[in-house]
């Protein structure tokens, strides 16, 4: 026999004997690539996912937004979307043999599988910001592609085949409601819509005994789990993600998390999955909630106490870095105004000789007084709505003056908006451009209590707001640099992901120069 006849049958063997050895996961949990990455450690590049393929090769634009995670020997990845790994322990601790599966690594359990779980934060691209990308480049964003294209997968077709059960979920589950070709195409048996904990078991169960399934699932507040029913995760999440707080007390009506009851984590809880990510080698923590700033508050207002003891935990166990997901920017302000407590947190918690910033997802959603009154009346609280102008200012201000980072939403269309509203708004950015920001314009989809309202796209756009849209693009950009310059992305063996968002950069300077008179010369005036 040659070397290579012989090389060729131990691979043979060595992959038979592997398979054998295989695991007999009956309920496998995955998604597509744009998911199922840790976007080289910067949760923020996985924003990239959101758009087109811009100026490289769809191939190379997965790599710089989403490159694939390690996995062990079974395909199981290190790192797993936070809300998937809830899933995974909630089926686990209910005694299923379930695992998260990376999507590269779903053949090798083709012979035991019984139901494929799929979550997804924006499965088809109408959630923002993607579906501004879609409406103003014309080009599919690249996880609806990507998102399609795993559901094509021989993969995926071999499990369907063999009588497997899929349930999908997650955040963006509403978005089957628009796709029900893809709903057929696919074969999906039931969308889980909300929370999942609660009803997940028994889905799974039916599914598994061959009973009737329902198609969709709306979990409604009164079917949220409690504290003590949401499980502790089996595994480390996507860049150290730890969920502190759940829901919102704000009640802004175009959020959909704002009709969950409020729920916050025990420290206990926090600190045994902030162990298990830094056991698995992740070198971050991104603290979770729609507003980190109010864990353990008084309704809108933050309680410095429970703050400090959730930083000092953190501290205790890790010196990297430390991020929050989301903060309120009326919460920013009444805590640092009264406690001091933005300048504490980052003076004796955060900045290190490691770590030189805090990132952090703002909403400024409108600089109108009387939209905010209207759409968002809580979300200045403690402070009126007439002052939401002056709040955001002065947060911008906070933050700046400490380090923090934030990437701030700012919701174009939203309903009942006027264009005096929107030149307030843009009167608002002409305050902000002083604060180290960056700022994303997104267009009003219909979610949380404007569910049933219209979808807003480029042909209400009006003078106002490419007036308005030319100003964030500006301040963006020239922020986007110094931020780069300065602090983001400076490890050296990042260098190549640094030129590509160098060169990211540059082209939307340049699509802008084309797209905006464009813009311009079609608005109505």
């Amino acid at each position: 026999m040659s070397l290579r006849k012989f090389l060729r049958v131990q691979a043979l063997i060595i992959k038979f004997w592997g398979e054998l050895a295989m695991p007999d996961y009956e309920v496998i949990i995955t998604s597509d690539r744009t998911m199922m990455s840790n976007h080289h450690g910067k949760e923020f590049l996985g924003f990239l996912t959101t758009g087109p393929a811009l100026f490289l090769p769809e191939r190379m634009w997965l790599w710089l937004a989403a490159p694939k995670v390690r996995v062990d020997s079974e395909g199981r990845p290190v790192e797993a979307p936070y809300g998937l790994r809830k899933v995974e322990a909630k089926l686990v601790d209910a005694g299923f043999k379930a695992a998260i599966v990376d999507p590269d690594y779903l053949e090798k359990h083709l012979g035991s599988v019984k139901v494929l779980m799929v979550g997804h934060h924006d499965f088809f691209a109408y959630g923002p910001p993607s579906n501004e990308w879609w409406l103003l480049t014309g080009k599919e964003p690249v996880n609806r592609v990507s998102f399609i294209n795993f559901m094509r997968s021989d993969a995926v077709r071999k499990i369907k085949g063999k009588g497997a059960k899929i349930i999908v979920g997650g955040p963006a589950a509403w978005q089957w409601l628009w796709e029900l070709n893809f709903w057929e195409e696919f074969g999906v048996d039931t969308v889980v819509d909300g929370e999942a904990e609660k009803v997940i078991v028994d889905v799974v169960e039916k599914a598994l005994n061959g009973d009737p399934l329902p198609d969709y699932i709306s979990v409604g507040p009164l079917d949220t789990p409690s504290v003590e029913e949401i499980p502790t995760i089996k595994g480390a999440s996507v860049n150290g993600l730890v969920e502190v707080m759940r829901g919102c007390p704000r009640g802004c009506r175009f959020c959909s998390v704002t009709l969950r009851p409020l729920r916050h984590i025990p420290l206990e809880v926090i600190e045994k999955e902030v162990k298990i990510n830094l056991m698995s080698g992740v070198s971050s923590v991104l603290l979770h909630s729609e507003d980190v700033l109010l864990y353990g508050g008084n309704g809108v207002k933050p309680n410095p106490e429970p703050l400090i003891r959730l930083h000092e935990l953190v501290r205790k166990n890790f010196k990297g870095p430390i991020a929050w997901s989301h903060a309120s920017l009326a919460s920013i302000k009444y805590s640092e105004d009264n406690y001091g407590l933005i300048s504490k947190l980052m003076n004796d918690y955060v900045l290190n000789d490691e770590q030189k910033f805090l990132g952090v997802e703002v909403g400024i959603e409108t600089g109108s007084p009387r939209l905010a009154k209207s759409v968002m009346p809580a979300k200045s609280l403690p402070y009126p709505p007439i002052k939401w102008p002056d709040v955001v200012e002065d947060a911008f201000s906070i933050m700046h003056e400490n380090y923090v980072i934030p990437a701030a939403t700012l919701i174009v269309g939203l309903p009942g908006e006027t264009p005096d509203d929107v030149v307030k708004t843009a009167e608002l950015m002409d305050k902000l451009k002083y604060y180290r920001s960056v700022i994303v314009p997104m267009f009003f989809v219909p979610m949380g209590n404007f569910r049933n309202r219209d979808w807003f796209n480029k042909h209400y756009l009006t003078s106002e707001h490419v007036d308005l849209m030319l100003k964030i693009l500006q301040h963006t950009l020239y922020w986007a640099e110094d931020i780069m310059n300065k602090y983001y992305v400076k490890e050296p063996h990042l260098a190549p992901v640094r030129l590509c968002l160098k060169l990211f950069l540059q082209y939307v300077k340049w699509r802008a120069s084309k797209l905006l008179p464009t813009l311009t010369a079609t608005v109505t005036r």
